[in-house]
C-alpha cells in the first residue's frame, strides 16, 4: 500500500477514536493527513467505501496471519485484540449506520475461525460434512452472539476470559460429543 493511501486510512481511524462515524467529513481526513481532496478521491470514493475497506483488509489480514486455531478462545484472541487496540474506533462505528459493514466481517471472520477450529479437532474423526457445516454454524452463531453482547456493553468485560471458562466448562463434553458423533457415523 502506498504512502498516501495509509495516511488517509490512519488520519480515518484517529478520528475514528475522537468522534463518532457520522461527524467525520472528507475535510476532516484530508486535513488531518494534509492531502487535498482530490488525492482522497483518487484512493477512495467516499467514506463508506474508506471504512469497509479498511475492515476488510484488517479481516483479511487476521486470517492470512492466524491459520491454526486449538481452541474456542484461540478463534478470537486477533479479533478481541484488535478490537481493544481501536476500542473507541470500534464502538464508534459499531453504534453507528455503518454497523452492518463491521457486523457482516465481523461474521466472515468468525465463520473462518471457527472453520479451522472444527476441521482442526474434528479432522482424524469420521464426522460427516453436514454434521460439521451444523457445528460450524452453531458455534459461529455462539461466538458471534457472545461478541456482540461484548460490543454492546462497550467492551466491558473480559471477552476472552469468559470464553475460555465456557470451553472450560464444556470442552470435554464437545469432545465425547465429537467421539460419540465419529463412532454413530462409522457404523
Amino acid at each position: 500500500m502506498n504512502h498516501t493511501k495509509s495516511a488517509i486510512i490512519d488520519a480515518f481511524w484517529q478520528l475514528l477514536e475522537e468522534r463518532p462515524y457520522t461527524k467525520i467529513t472528507v475535510r476532516d481526513i484530508v486535513e488531518r493527513c494534509q492531502v487535498n481532496r482530490n488525492t482522497f478521491y483518487y484512493h477512495f470514493h467516499d467514506i463508506p467505501e474508506l471504512l469497509e475497506t479498511t475492515i476488510k483488509s484488517d479481516v483479511d489480514q487476521i486470517i492470512q496471519t492466524n491459520g491454526h486455531f486449538g481452541s474456542p478462545t484461540d478463534c478470537l484472541i486477533p479479533i478481541v485484540e484488535r478490537c481493544l487496540k481501536r476500542k473507541k474506533a470500534m464502538l464508534h462505528i459499531y453504534r453507528s449506520v455503518k454497523r452492518d459493514v463491521f457486523q457482516n466481517e465481523l461474521e466472515r471472520i468468525i465463520l473462518y475461525t471457527v472453520t479451522q477450529y472444527i476441521h482442526t479437532v474434528t479432522k482424524d474423526l469420521n464426522i460427516p460434512s453436514e454434521d460439521k457445516t451444523i457445528l460450524i454454524q452453531y458455534y459461529k452463531c455462539c461466538l458471534l452472539g457472545y461478541t456482540l453482547d461484548w460490543l454492546d456493553k462497550n467492551m466491558n468485560f473480559d471477552l476472552l476470559k469468559s470464553v475460555t471458562r465456557i470451553t472450560d466448562l464444556i470442552g470435554d463434553s464437545l469432545k465425547q460429543a465429537f467421539l460419540e458423533l465419529s463412532e454413530s457415523s462409522s457404523i
